[in-house]
């Protein structure tokens, strides 16, 4: 068994596509070689920013033998009289065999001819030699490019390229780059030696790459550098604040990771905690030092008693450097702190009221008028969400302040060169004035959640101003037509809808959203005439779509697909569904522990038995009780009147309002078993569809009820099982 060895040598590669190539790069040659019949052992991808490698141990030295039967013409075309007809020598010329060697076999559809092949397997270098360019044809990323006068493009331009099988390398030419590149066993080590690196064999790979002072392999990279980082700041007595997505870049921006400690100048400890934590991760992808048990306040205006005037650098420079490297990210840490001094300082000596002022000078979008105008949608809106949902008073308080105010920092200085503090300074801006800390925390928390796994607002006002702004997102960028399609959606419109049902979900909230959109349609009419809306249609589309995101949210959760589909699937009334997002998710919670305590098939007999029948009822689907509908003199069994007790106890739950009435529903469903079977089976048991139209028209109604009462849980036909 060989071993074998690629590696793409480049230019710097931006990190997240050495991060994200690798398991392409692993997913590729795995389906390659099960295409090419080559077994291995271990199949394994790594990376530097230099380098993509693939390292495939246990190959055999050549690919199995193909052997295959094909069939051919049928019998009494190919034979008469016993010898073949020149249908059947061409076949077997086709099949690269003497016609005698052809076989007559019985087959469904009679005698046919058939020829047994064989390809004999190919070298391992040889298959190993053709699939290489596509390979490397076959890695997707970002901002591909060409380079010279190639056709060839990469996310960096190729400079050397190393291909063995054990010891031997495996001849591969890439002609469409510049300049041409062969396969040889010459690598590149760390950026500052010189010289090449000599690969003598495809095993001694890693280690003739760590000689030259470069860890290949990322995940063993991941764990020095995570362990490096954990010792310094245990030392320090510190804790890391380090983003996953941080650490993810830091291990795919260096080769050899030294750790630097730096030194922050106390003067910057004034500044609030985001901003040197935003200049030092964001900006520098240095990783600050929290001081242990210090107060998680968002709202701390300085840095002094949250962090540590220290920080950890990963770098990739020689060991004999260090103390220059230490130098020299001190001196620009130093030089981009003292820019945001300045942006803050030169913010302070304009007021909030000043900044919002100044948005009536600043566009949102075509048609939509300036940010001052959405801020004022967006503060109706807040209006309308704190009468509907009946908050507090002094929430409601807190709310309207803070609705206004919650854009004033996009106009800061300090957001326009650090975005990713939008939210947060206008906070810290409004507390330093004076406002109260429930406005501040709500114009902190509105922008939460940011995108997936993000926390959701801590606080009540925070949560309702975080709902208003992305339903006026929501109305307003659909009132000018726009939709997200495929994977197009630059202003995060499902990210928007997903965050409205997420906070509805955590704060348990009953919101009732086509009553609220059927109203703020209305009022964006109004207010945007040039767009001629049209209230209901707008309604009617931003509605599914909330039902799309509802059921999505929710499969992404891991509930189960036809159970969301039973709730929340197409075609499910949206005015049930959306008058209330916490009800749907109750339904389908309870769906999930009856499948989970195998208690739904039970249900799913039940209803779905009587449904195929309640089709012939002339009944509505919203009549949940059977008095007044079915008519007890007209019974001729006893099992009628069985099922209509069943029905008199199911519609006081089906009828009740809230979620607590469901897992009575649910149980006296399944519980009715026994009496529906005895309605259709059983020693009492009636002719449904009998000749006497009175009788058959008051059975059907029956069976329509019970359909309905279940159907105040789902739509037990989506259901699977």
């Amino acid at each position: 068994m060989a071993t074998f060895l690629l590696e793409i040598g480049t230019e710097e590669l931006p990190a997240d596509f050495v991060r994200l190539a690798q398991p392409q790069l692993e997913a590729i040659v795995a389906r390659d070689l099960q295409e090419a019949r080559l077994s291995w052992d271990s199949l394994r991808a790594s990376g530097t920013p230099r380098r993509l490698a693939v390292t495939i141990a246990g190959l055999p030295e050549r690919q199995q033998d193909l052997i295959e039967d094909r069939k051919g013409p049928p019998a009494q075309q190919a034979f008469r009289d016993g010898q073949p007809t020149p249908a059947a020598l061409g076949f077997a010329r086709r099949c690269g065999c003497a016609p005698e060697q052809l076989e007559i076999r019985e087959t469904d559809k009679g005698p046919f001819v058939f020829a047994r092949t064989t390809e004999l397997g190919r070298s391992s270098e040889a298959v190993l030699a053709g699939c290489i360019p596509g390979w490397i044809r076959s890695l997707q990323g970002r901002r591909f490019m060409r380079w010279g006068d190639g056709d060839g493009r990469f996310s960096r331009p190729l400079r050397w390229l190393v291909a063995l099988l054990d010891g031997a390398v495996v001849p591969v030419q890439l002609t469409d780059v510049d300049p041409p590149l062969a396969s040889d066993r010459l690598s590149r080590g760390h950026r500052l030696h010189q010289g090449v690196v000599v690969i003598p064999s495809a095993g001694a790979y890693a280690a003739a790459l760590e000689a030259a002072d470069v860890q290949v392999d990322r995940e063993a990279r991941g764990r020095t550098i995570r362990r490096e980082l954990e010792e310094a700041a245990k030392r320090a007595g510190a804790e890391l604040d380090l983003p996953e997505a941080l650490f993810d870049e830091l291990v795919d921006l260096v080769e050899s990771p030294r750790l630097i400690e730096g030194r922050i100048d106390a003067d910057f400890l004034a500044l609030p905690p985001e901003v040197l934590s935003t200049v030092m991760r964001s900006h520098q992808r240095y990783v600050p030092l929290r001081l242990s048990g210090a107060s998680g306040d968002p709202l701390a205006l300085v840095a002094e008693g949250v962090l540590m005037p220290r920080f950890l650098c990963i770098c990739n420079g020689l060991a004999a450097a260090s103390g220059t490297i230490q130098r020299g990210n001190e001196r620009v840490l130093r030089a981009r702190l003292a820019d945001a001094a300045f942006f803050l300082a030169a913010d302070r000596r304009q007021s909030s009221a000043g900044r919002v002022e100044a948005l009536d000078r600043v566009t949102f979008a075509e048609g939509l008028g300036s940010l001052a105008d959405r801020s004022r949608r967006l503060a109706w809106l807040a209006d309308l969400l704190c009468r509907s949902l009946e908050i507090a008073e002094e929430v409601a308080t807190a709310v309207r302040r803070a609705a206004p105010l919650c854009k004033h920092d996009l106009v800061s200085q300090m957001v326009g060169e650090f975005p990713e503090l939008q939210g947060v300074m206008g906070a810290k801006y409004l507390l330093a004035e004076g406002e109260t800390r429930a406005v501040a925390l709500a114009v902190l928390e509105h922008y939460q959640p940011r995108g997936a796994g993000d926390a959701l607002p801590g606080s009540e006002a925070g949560a309702l101003l975080a709902l208003a702004e992305r339903l006026e997102l929501l109305l307003s960028i659909f009132a000018r037509g726009e939709r997200p399609s495929g994977s197009s959606d630059p202003y995060a419109l499902r990210r928007a809808g997903n965050g409205v049902l997420q906070i509805l979900w955590d704060r348990d909230w009953s919101l009732d959203l086509v009553a609220l959109v059927a109203e703020a349609t209305a009022h964006w009419q109004g207010l945007l005439p040039a767009l001629e809306i049209q209230p209901p249609a707008l309604a009617a589309d931003l509605l599914d779509f909330l039902r799309q995101r509802l059921a999505s949210l929710l499969e992404e959760e891991g509930f189960g697909t036809d159970l969301v589909q039973a709730v929340a699937g197409e075609g499910v009334a949206l005015e049930r569904l959306l008058r209330d997002p916490a009800d749907a998710r109750a339904r389908v919670e309870l769906l999930r522990r009856l499948r989970a305590k195998e208690r739904l098939p039970l249900v799913q007999a039940v209803v779905q038995r009587a449904s195929r029948l309640a089709e012939h009822a002339d009944l509505a689907a919203d009549v949940l009780s059977p008095v007044g509908v079915v008519d007890p003199s007209l019974f001729g069994s006893p099992s009628e009147a069985a099922v209509l007790a069943v029905l008199e106890r199911l519609a006081l739950h089906a009828a009740a309002g809230g979620t607590a009435r469901y897992e009575p529903l649910a149980r006296l469903l399944g519980e009715s078993g026994a009496t529906l079977a005895a309605f259709f089976d059983g020693d009492e048991s009636v002719m449904v569809m009998c000749d006497e139209p009175e009788v058959r028209r008051n059975r059907l109604r029956l069976l329509a009820v019970l359909r309905n009462q279940a159907a105040v849980l789902a739509d037990f036909g989506r259901l699977g099982g």
